[in-house]
């Protein structure tokens, strides 16, 4: 079983910058694809960023594109979401999620293991 517990949500303005992380355990996750979600307010769960087990592909969704940067520390069993440039439409709490894979999965469903999420705000 992998429990993931995501950190680094808050409140911030239009332009500004947070770092997301997500810190694994229960399993060594170097094995794992990792991947960013977001769910805002009455609208569905979506893709926002993935990468794969070495860290050398990354896959993002075209509204964070240039903005978020996705990352990982296999030795600390963590993942990270950069992201600058925040927008209020970025405002949506954010999940992160694993498999054991190495293809770059963007739907949720194709995910295993799931965070409680972090919020993130934006005000414009």
């Amino acid at each position: 079983q992998v429990q993931l517990v995501e950190s680094g949500g808050g409140l911030v303005q239009a332009g500004g910058s947070l770092r997301l992380s997500c810190a694994g355990s229960g399993r060594t996750l170097s094995s794992y694809l990792m991947g960013w979600f977001r769910q805002a307010p009455g609208k569905e769960r979506e893709f926002v960023a993935a990468i794969n087990r070495s860290g050398g592909t990354t896959s993002y969704a075209d509204s964070v594109k240039g903005r978020f940067t996705i990352s990982r520390d296999n030795a600390k069993n963590m993942v990270y979401l950069q992201m600058n440039k925040l927008k209020p439409a970025d405002t949506a709490v954010y999940y992160c999620a694993v498999r054991r894979t190495d293809y770059l999965y963007t739907t949720s469903r194709d995910y295993a293991y799931w965070g409680q999420g972090t919020q993130v705000t934006v005000s414009s």
